[in-house]
């Protein structure tokens, strides 16, 4: 089970869209494309943005940033 939950983490990342604009996030599969790619950032070396034990995996360590705010979700006209 994944904690936060995915609602949950859609919440965080469009809490900065304005009312009236479309959600930068709403689908499950924008979140598990977002966190499998911070993931493999930080496979290849990148270091965490927050704080976290050595034995704990990377996609749980990208998911732990999309829930802090850590990592933004570009929108297609912001990439």
């Amino acid at each position: 089970m994944l904690h936060p939950s995915y609602s949950d983490l859609m919440k965080v990342v469009n809490s900065e869209v304005e009312p009236g604009e479309a959600p930068v996030v709403n689908s499950r599969y924008s979140i598990v494309m977002a966190t499998s790619k911070r993931a493999r950032q930080i496979i290849a070396g990148q270091e965490p943005l927050v704080e976290c034990s050595r034995d704990k995996k990377p996609l749980s360590i990208a998911v732990e940033e999309l829930n802090q705010g850590k990592i933004k979700i570009l929108g297609d006209e912001e990439e």
